[in-house]
């Protein structure tokens, strides 16, 4: 009866020597791990008051965006305020107000946990100089508050797509009387930890 379990121990130990070359080997390779770029876009729909009365003109936009990325090896939470002082209003409505433009990218690998909480809350701006000025204040809705004039609606899930930068994932907030899209691009980069 001894011989066989002496047996059965040595081939088990046998199995567990060969098989912890392996296990190492496997363990000390990287693992596979991501960080996330965000991009924005600005333009107007076709029906926009800036499009039909402003051709050309000069103005400004600014925004603010709330961010919340956090996982294990970096942790971001905090509001992003982009602004573009210089935009001319395009002839034609399938021109953007703002091309795409980095708003932020993380600098650590990290594991995946999803996809970085992005909001915009607030847009503001104004185009042209004289009387013929529009001034756009939008805002998101808030409980207890009256609904804003020009209310912004945040959150609008876009077809995912890829470009020159890789995969994205878009999501849009929408003005409702200035018309004007506010495109969030998220490209998860792959990276190893």
């Amino acid at each position: 009866m001894r011989f066989p379990t002496f047996c059965r121990l040595q081939t088990l130990v046998a199995v567990a020597i060969g098989l912890a070359p392996a296990g190492t080997a496997l363990g000390a390779a990287a693992e596979l791990g991501v960080r996330h770029r965000i991009d924005v876009m600005v333009s107007a729909e076709p029906d926009a008051p800036i499009l039909s009365r402003l051709k050309g003109a000069k103005g400004e936009l600014s925004f603010t965006v709330r961010l919340s990325a956090n996982s294990k090896e970096s942790k971001f939470f905090g509001m992003l305020r982009p602004s573009f002082p210089d935009i001319v209003v395009p002839d034609s409505p399938g021109k953007p107000l703002v091309p795409q433009t980095k708003l932020w990218e993380e600098d650590v690998c990290h594991q995946r946990r999803g996809l970085p909480k992005v909001t915009v809350t607030q847009l503001g701006g104004n185009f042209a100089e004289s009387e013929g000025r529009i001034e756009i204040s939008a805002i998101n809705r808030h409980i207890g508050l009256l609904v804003p004039p020009d209310e912004l609606t945040p959150g609008i899930k876009l077809d995912p797509g890829s470009d020159s930068f890789g995969l994205f994932y878009a999501y849009r907030a929408q003005t409702r009387n200035s018309r004007l899209n506010v495109d969030l691009k998220i490209y998860p980069i792959d990276c190893f930890l």
